[in-house]
């Protein structure tokens, strides 16, 4: 049995012709990572091949399945539900640099997930008494862009949305959090150990473990519409203690007494 992969190098207008491409290939069983938009591309391309996605969207809204318990179709997967984290995130900023009254909020504007995030975060930042600054992202230069709009305008804080754009480029989101002293949070536990200050979100590794376990399942003669959408509800805060200790920032108790991992 032979794998083949696609990768449409963060450009969401090519999934629809890589989807096409494998299903003409009679591929056994499409594999959707990424994000919500391989998934998108690979049902509209294919209703008899079986999809197995891991997103951090929900799949009944975006009308990928019917139902998590009964998902239906040809299509089932793991979701971290990463939007239902992000007022979570904005809380814990607000714990780390509680002085900070201005926040920035980094999302890709191509993504499926933009204008839930947004939303989350307006609603996060009004309860907190924070005001918003959203900026779109959907290339490196907008990127760039945006980390230096955001110390322009007096950010105290930044969070980076869980994206397949933004997951692929932890260095570059580090060290534009560091070259303007920006104390942020990303989603993913790579930010943290590439030098990130935070980070709060899933376990990447569990929900491609489980994505792997449902292809296998399968191989094997099941079927997707049989196989439940699985939740990955446990989440983790990583800090760096060595980045608070370059921007100065003193901890407080009750969010070390959380914390999941302390990287020095």
């Amino acid at each position: 049995m032979a794998s083949e992969y696609r990768w449409a190098e963060d450009h969401y207008d090519r999934l629809p012709a890589l989807a096409a491409e494998l299903v003409r290939r009679q591929a056994t069983v499409i594999v959707a990572i990424g994000g919500p938009a391989s998934a998108l591309a690979a049902k509209a391309a294919t209703k008899t091949i079986p999809i197995v996605f891991a997103m951090s969207s929900d799949p009944v809204n975006l009308g990928l399945v019917a139902s998590l318990n009964r998902p239906g179709g040809n299509v089932t997967g793991a979701t971290t539900l990463a939007s239902m984290v992000v007022a979570k995130q904005f809380e814990v900023l607000h714990e780390t640099v509680p002085k900070a009254m201005v926040v920035g909020f980094l999302v890709n504007p191509n993504s499926p997930n933009a204008e839930t995030d947004t939303r989350e975060a307006q609603d996060a930042t009004r309860t907190l008494g924070l005001r918003l600054h959203t900026l779109n992202a959907s290339t490196d230069r907008e990127i760039d862009t945006a980390f230096t709009t955001l110390a322009q305008n007096g950010a105290g804080g930044v969070v980076v949305v869980a994206d397949a754009l933004f997951n692929s480029r932890p260095n570059q989101l580090v060290a534009l959090a560091a070259r303007h002293a920006l104390p942020t949070i990303y989603s993913l536990r790579e930010f943290a150990e590439a030098g990130g200050l935070l980070s709060y979100g899933t376990s990447i590794a569990d929900v491609y473990r489980q994505v792997g376990v449902y292809t296998g399942r399968i191989l094997k003669g099941e079927k997707p519409a049989d196989l439940p959408v699985v939740q990955a509800v446990k989440v983790e805060l990583v800090l760096n203690l060595r980045t608070a200790k370059t921007l100065g920032i003193t901890l407080p108790l009750s969010l070390l007494g959380r914390v999941d991992e302390v990287i020095e």
